[in-house]
This record gives C-alpha cells, sequence and structure tokens, in this order.
C-alpha cells in the first residue's frame, strides 16, 4: 500500500486540505483574513483556503520528520526579510499560526503530543495513507503495479 512519501507532496497537500475542510473539525479562527503568516511577509495569504493547506502541510511534515516542535516548526516555514539597504536576514515563521493549526488538529485526534513534540496519530497516518492511495490510483495509474 502507498504512503505519503510515495505521493509528491502538493498532490497529498492539496488533498489533504480538501478533506480537511469538507470534515469541518478544523475551522480558520477570526483573525486568520488579515494576519500574516511571518514577519518577512508583506501581506496576509491571498488564497481563500490558506488555513487549511497550512494544516495539511503540518500534517504531512509531521508525518515525514515527527516527533517535532513549534520551534522547529517555525524555522521550516520561515524566510528572507528582505531589506532596503541591507542585506536579507532570516526570520523564523508566525507560532501563533503554527500553534493554533496543531492545536485544532490535536482536537480533530490526527496530532498526539509527545514529550519531544507532536506527532501524527494512528487516525491521521491512515488518513493520509488513503489519501495517497487514493491519488496514486487516479493520478498516476502506471505505478499503481507498486
Amino acid at each position: 500500500m502507498p504512503t505519503a512519501y510515495d505521493v509528491p507532496a502538493e498532490d497529498l497537500i492539496k488533498e489533504v486540505a480538501k478533506e480537511l475542510k469538507k470534515s469541518k473539525k478544523i475551522t480558520p479562527p477570526e483573525w486568520a483574513s488579515y494576519v500574516k503568516t511571518g514577519s518577512f511577509k508583506q501581506h496576509a495569504p491571498r488564497e481563500e483556503d490558506w488555513w487549511f493547506i497550512r494544516c495539511a502541510s503540518l500534517l504531512r511534515k509531521l508525518y515525514v520528520s515527527g516527533p517535532i516542535g513549534t520551534s522547529h516548526l517555525r524555522k521550516e516555514y520561515g524566510g528572507l526579510r528582505r531589506g532596503r539597504n541591507r542585506p536579507e536576514k532570516f526570520t523564523r515563521a508566525s507560532g501563533a499560526v503554527i500553534r493554533k493549526a496543531l492545536q485544532q488538529l490535536e482536537k480533530a485526534d490526527l496530532v498526539t503530543s509527545d514529550r519531544k513534540g507532536r506527532v501524527v496519530s494512528a487516525k491521521g497516518r491512515s488518513m493520509l495513507d488513503k489519501t495517497a492511495a487514493q491519488i496514486i490510483k487516479e493520478q498516476y495509474p502506471e505505478l499503481k503495479k507498486y
């Protein structure tokens, strides 16, 4: 059976975001429409369902490299802050966005807390694997025999 490792990350994140949006367990907070995802950004995200995409991305990131904490995830989602007259400098992403998303994933029983950080639960792992199998079946029929 295919796993989340066997599917391109972009395809998996899109499909998982659709599933999270359908489930109604994950809802964007009221401030999500105007908040930036990091101090290095100039604008808030323009996509309407960016919250679900970020939750799906976090879920995949935990699947691949869990247990992982908020601090490490802030580094993963960080970027370069551009200065006008000075060199660019790396800045971490917003901790509140990552923390809230992880808390919602925990309430939906897709993620569990561990002493070392957060880990994907059995329910979350099975959801990612089923989605990966569905993607391979629909988009990559030539890989079906693997």
